[in-house]
């Protein structure tokens, strides 16, 4: 599996090209970034510059965001295709084939016509996506905070997420698999041993406190191996059914932490060193 970084948790990374050069660094595999950040790349650089730069740094793109903003309005639905058909130029022409993106437990809409116009939407871009040989990764949310956020219950479980993947009825279309979330919702090792390692599209990795799970925030997260989240586990459950693909750190925090950008990409590194051994993973 690709050791990975997003930016989350991680203090001022700088531009893509700074961040790609401290995720090299650190000995680091794979980013997770958004699309407008590669546009941008490509559009200074060039893209055969941008190609060699990621080589040379032993760095691959694991995911980009779906910026389409699918949650709210049509109309802004329908303004978000022009940039995702952008984006997904620019991800595939960097030799990215993920898309990610996460659904809310509740929402202020009535869930059943919601659920109706999410199917749709996230159908529709699932389309585009495939049309770039980019697959559409869907992340379920499972802190209870959020569940009673806004008005109505929605999805939050990983059952319940892939049975939404089959409404949606693309091939393209898969889990984005978070350990903080499967921590929330109750999945465990047999759950996930229970997957086709071809239902996921990306894994994010992190660490909770060890307080009730009812109390579990989403935006108090803590770093690999710091929480009570039996990640070990969750990486060899993982390895069982063949994922090789990225893992990437995404610790969600209240506040800027106060150390360095360094500092805490040293601590990401020994962590991801210490679990892997442990999994036995290489």
């Amino acid at each position: 599996m690709l050791k990975g970084l997003s930016k989350a948790g991680l203090g001022d990374v700088g531009d893509l090209m700074n961040f790609v050069q401290l995720t090299s660094k650190y000995k680091f595999e794979a980013i997770d970034i958004d699309g407008s950040s590669l546009i941008e790349m490509i559009s200074s650089i060039g893209l055969e510059r941008a190609k060699q730069f990621f080589q040379d740094h032993n760095v691959q793109i694991a995911t980009f965001g779906l910026s389409v903003e699918w949650r709210k309005s049509e109309e802004e639905f329908i303004k978000g295709i022009k940039q995702l058909v952008l984006d997904a130029e620019a991800a595939s022409a960097l030799g990215c084939n993920s898309c990610t993106t996460y659904i809310l437990p509740s929402t202020d809409y009535n869930a059943a016509q919601f659920m109706a116009l999410a199917t749709r939407r996230l159908r529709t871009c699932a389309q585009i996506l495939g049309s770039y040989g980019i697959k559409l990764g869907l992340e379920f949310v499972g802190p209870h905070h959020l569940r009673t956020m806004w008005e109505n219950p929605f999805i939050w479980t990983m059952e319940q997420t892939l049975d939404f993947i089959d409404a949606i009825g693309e091939k393209n279309v898969g889990l984005l698999v978070d350990a903080y979330h499967c921590y929330t919702t109750g999945v465990n090792y047999k759950d996930l041993t229970k997957l086709d390692v071809n239902q996921i599209v990306h894994v994010h990795i992190n660490d909770a406190k060890a307080v009730p799970i009812e109390e579990v925030l989403d935006n108090d997260r803590l770093y690999p191996g710091e929480g009570v989240i039996d990640l070990v586990g969750f990486l060899q459950a993982l390895k069982e059914i063949g994922y090789v693909g990225p893992v990437s750190q995404e610790v969600l925090t209240q506040q800027v932490l106060p150390e360095s950008t360094e500092l805490l990409l040293e601590k990401s590194a020994q962590a991801y060193a210490t679990l892997y051994r442990a999994a036995g993973i290489e």
